[in-house]
């Protein structure tokens, strides 16, 4: 129900231009979405939804741009940084290498940012399974963790 929702609200906010919750509410109600504006506000956060200036104007929401641009917490800075030794992706699967005993801190740190591009992480002793929405999500976050490999 709630990925359904989110994706019906990323679906509206590209095709309207969507300028409040209370107008994201009840496109979502002509949907057969039940929402609160609550739940509307919550899903606009982990959406990393923003609001831009669009062409007449006005402010409207729109999906902030894909994992890359996505500042990466100072916690997930670090553990990368200290104990990451790589990481490569395939289509939309991506595998990261760790030090020993150290892939669960690397996938749990990657889940408490509840990107929308990832669908699941799998940790095992010294490696990382991350499943994405799609290719050029992996290609994008991949590029940005192994931009803070300092190795």
């Amino acid at each position: 129900m709630k990925s359904s929702r989110q994706n019906k609200i990323l679906e509206l906010i590209a095709e309207h231009d969507i300028e409040t919750q209370e107008q994201l509410l009840s496109e979502l109600m002509a949907c057969g979405f039940q929402a609160t504006q609550a739940t509307i506000s919550r899903d606009i956060k982990q959406l990393r939804i923003i609001k831009e200036l669009g062409p007449n104007g006005t402010y409207r929401y729109q999906a902030s741009a894909g994992p890359s641009e996505h500042a990466l917490t100072s916690r997930l800075n670090n553990i990368y940084q200290q104990c990451v030794t790589s990481a490569e992706c395939a289509q939309n699967l991506l595998v990261i290498k760790t030090m020993p005993g150290l892939a669960p801190a690397a996938c749990s740190a990657l889940d408490k940012m509840q990107l929308p591009e990832i669908i699941g992480t799998l940790a095992g002793d010294d490696t990382c399974f991350i499943i994405m929405k799609d290719s050029a999500s992996a290609s994008a976050l991949c590029a940005e963790i192994k931009s803070q490999i300092t190795h």
